[in-house]
């Protein structure tokens, strides 16, 4: 039983750390990796061709 409750608490602290590292809002991994794709994106778009 107690094995049990570990590890449900264990996947509880994994599901509040993702939240608040990944989903963090404009702070988070996913809006900063959203933002270089984005800005990588229109430095490719921008690109000419040479002479």
């Amino acid at each position: 039983m107690r094995n049990i409750l570990m590890t449900v608490m264990m996947m509880i602290v994994m599901a509040l750390l993702f939240t608040s590292i990944i989903n963090n809002g404009n702070a988070g991994m996913r809006n900063n990796i959203k933002t270089k794709g984005d800005t990588a994106n229109l430095d490719i778009t921008n690109l000419s061709p040479g002479p």
